[in-house]
């Protein structure tokens, strides 16, 4: 199924969107391709959308994700005992990171060095060169984000944006930034939330075939 065609059939206002879309949905495809994972960050009702992205990723989103026969395997060798109930429920995953999710280390950095600077300080703990970094801010000028990103460019990752209307000036620090055509918090949101939903479905698509 064309996810992203479809996308757009139910969304028109996303037309202009769809080659940034595709760009973004490219960079994480890569950084799959090639053993890595997404960090992702936002505050509020984005970090909320990070968390959410993270859990279409990690499990079985519409397909079942089977595991692998090798996989299999080894499972049983290690316990023919144990086995049988991880091979009912474990599924293949697409390894993902919602930076708003640590709570003893972010306030600890809050409390030790700053309050804006806890998420870059997680892209240069977490980061690896096959990363990609997936930036949400609504406004494109939330501080924290803006500072992780910087970080993951001088990391020399992939930064990615999901945004409002003008981009703001995390924006300048994207190398794709997908900018729906809104200024309001809650109506760029609801755009936001199709958008990610498409770039996971194609993501798995991609990656399970059951």
């Amino acid at each position: 199924m064309d996810y992203l065609e479809d996308l757009i059939k139910r969304y028109p206002v996303l037309d202009e969107c769809k080659k940034d879309i595709y760009s973004v949905y490219n960079y994480i495809a890569d950084s799959y391709v090639r053993g890595g994972k997404l960090l992702i960050a936002g505050n509020g009702g984005s970090a909320a959308d990070a968390e959410h992205i993270v859990g279409e990723l990690m499990k079985g989103f519409k397909k079942k994700r089977t595991l692998s026969d090798d996989f299999k395997e080894e499972l049983k060798a290690v316990s023919y005992q144990k086995s049988p109930d991880l091979l009912e429920s474990l599924q293949g995953a697409l390894p993902a990171i919602a930076l708003d999710g640590h709570p003893a280390l972010t306030t600890a950095f809050i409390n030790d060095r700053s309050p804006l600077l806890c998420f870059a300080q997680q892209v240069y703990g977490y980061a690896k060169p096959a990363d990609s970094f997936l930036a949400i801010s609504t406004s494109g000028n939330s501080k924290n984000i803006i500072y992780a990103a910087v970080t993951a460019k001088a990391l020399h990752i992939p930064v990615l944006g999901l945004t409002g209307k003008t981009g703001g000036e995390l924006a300048e620090y994207t190398d794709a930034c997908i900018k729906v055509p809104e200024t309001e918090t809650f109506k760029v949101q609801e755009l936001h939330l199709p958008i990610y939903h498409c770039l996971c479905l194609m993501l798995e698509e991609k990656f399970f075939e059951i």
